[in-house]
């Protein structure tokens, strides 16, 4: 007797998912520069972390914005860089960018040409909330931040 092998589709954990663009979106809202497009503010970690939360359009539901590392010492690859929507009414965000991925899918199956993982979005919006949680716990900026 043969077995199949049939990959199943990854199904999103929605009532965690929600939990962390909640949690992201509460974060990113002590973060923000000014609401003005193109704004933006930049955050020191110790003495060689540096990164910069910019705001690249502003509506009246949503914001998007820019978040990167800028750092000399690491290659470009190794630079954090994300795009995150803000949802306003809603008070959630979401990761839209991230790294060389131009468009981050719900799910992807697997394997696939760019070997992103199956909950590549989910891990990005998990990576942005821990990466936010150290950023507020450990960074500091010249500006005052929004409490």
């Amino acid at each position: 007797m043969t077995t199949l092998c049939v990959a199943r589709r990854h199904v999103p954990d929605l009532p965690e998912l929600h939990r962390a663009y909640e949690t992201n979106y509460m974060a990113l809202m002590k973060l923000l520069p000014s609401t003005n497009d193109g704004a933006a503010r930049l955050y020191n970690i110790a003495q060689s972390l540096q990164f910069a939360v910019r705001i690249l359009e502003n509506t009246r539901y949503t914001t998007l914005i820019e978040i990167c590392q800028h750092n000399d010492e690491f290659p470009d690859f190794l630079r954090s860089h994300m795009q995150v929507r803000l949802y306003h009414d809603a008070r959630m965000a979401e990761v839209c960018v991230s790294q060389q991925i131009s468009r981050l899918l719900p799910s992807y199956d697997y394997p696939n040409p760019a070997m992103h993982q199956r909950d590549e979005k989910e891990q990005c919006n998990h990576f942005l909330a821990e990466w936010l949680r150290f950023c507020l716990a450990h960074g500091y900026s010249a500006e005052a931040l929004a409490y």
